[in-house]
């Protein structure tokens, strides 16, 4: 079971880690300006819609992150199997 090269390995943490701040900012700042956007509508009808977008944009944006996260992390430092001495097992 060999392992990759270390500086990748620290190299790759390091810009999926900037990645993920990059991209959790970048949904709050989204969230933030649909918000703004929601409270400023004058129709009831209107702001529930509005409500129920940014819901979703929200679940989408913070659950997209998340899940890229551990994606990420798990493909860097997830151990690499090896073939068993004998070879494949059909």
């Amino acid at each position: 079971m060999r392992r990759g090269h270390p500086m990748k390995m620290i190299l790759a943490s390091i810009l999926t880690t900037l990645l993920i701040v990059a991209m959790t900012l970048g949904a709050m700042f989204i969230l933030v300006e649909a918000t703004d956007y929601v409270t400023s509508r004058d129709s009831p009808l209107q702001r529930a819609a509005a409500i129920c977008a940014e819901l979703l944009l929200g679940v989408v944006l913070l659950l997209g992150t998340v899940w890229l996260a551990t994606h990420l992390a798990v493909r860097i430092f997830a151990k690499k199997e090896t073939d068993a001495p004998g070879g494949k097992l059909a």
